[in-house]
């Protein structure tokens, strides 16, 4: 049984998104970072000792097919590591500041035809902003780069992020008024990503935080 929460205009699913995907209903846009399988390669590295437990694993190639189905854009960071068709709408993040073991940028692949385009900002001012001293994800990306891809999709009010982590996404499409549907199967990361997604929702229509959530259950097909 998989869980769902509403939080405002937020649906967030406790669950394997293989499984949650039949489940839902067409979205406007898909902005996504899914795992890349490269545990091994930073096993003991600037990630620490236990990147495989993380990122041992990427997403198969075919869910991309089934999200495609799902979506009318999408924009997928790390896309370079998928067999996903060509593109010239390029996303680049520029990572200066990084540290010599990592890479100097991230690429998202997009299926809109336009001209690639480059976003700038530090890891030194990225890790301020991730806090991942004490809670989140160790692949969070900066808030406004998730913005700053959005703004690429600006007519796409109904957003879809299957590999949720700590909720940035979502934390986005509260700032941006967006609808928001976010699958994330470690339960630590659900649990941020509720707390952080709620905070935002309050924060973003000047409201007091939410009482306590209720889960509701959900079968999955």
């Amino acid at each position: 049984m998989a869980e769902k929460v509403v939080i405002g205009n937020a649906e967030l699913w406790h669950g394997d998104c293989r499984e949650v995907l039949p489940l839902l209903p067409a979205h406007d846009l898909l902005l996504t970072d899914p795992p890349y399988g490269l545990g091994k390669k930073l096993h003991g590295g600037t990630w620490g000792t236990n990147a495989e437990t993380w990122d041992n694993v990427p997403a198969p190639d075919w869910l991309f097919g089934l999200l495609r189905e799902k979506t009318g854009a999408l924009i997928v960071w790390g896309g370079n590591y998928y067999a996903l068709p060509p593109t010239r709408g390029w996303l680049v993040w520029l990572k200066h500041g990084n540290a010599p073991s990592t890479a100097d940028l991230e690429l998202a692949w997009t299926s809109m035809d336009m001209n690639a385009r480059w976003f700038e900002k530090s890891v030194k001012s990225a890790s301020l902003e991730k806090q991942l001293q004490s809670a989140a994800h160790p692949t969070q990306k900066p808030l406004d780069l998730m913005v700053w891809s959005m703004s690429f999709a600006p007519d796409a009010q109904t957003v879809l992020d299957p590999f949720m982590g700590s909720g940035t996404t979502g934390v986005a499409c509260a700032q941006l008024g967006k609808s928001f549907t976010g699958i994330e199967r470690e339960r630590k990361y659900f649990d941020i990503a509720c707390e952080r997604i709620s905070r935002a929702q309050a924060q973003g229509t000047l409201l007091p935080p939410e009482p306590p959530r209720e889960c509701v259950q959900e079968g999955l097909l």
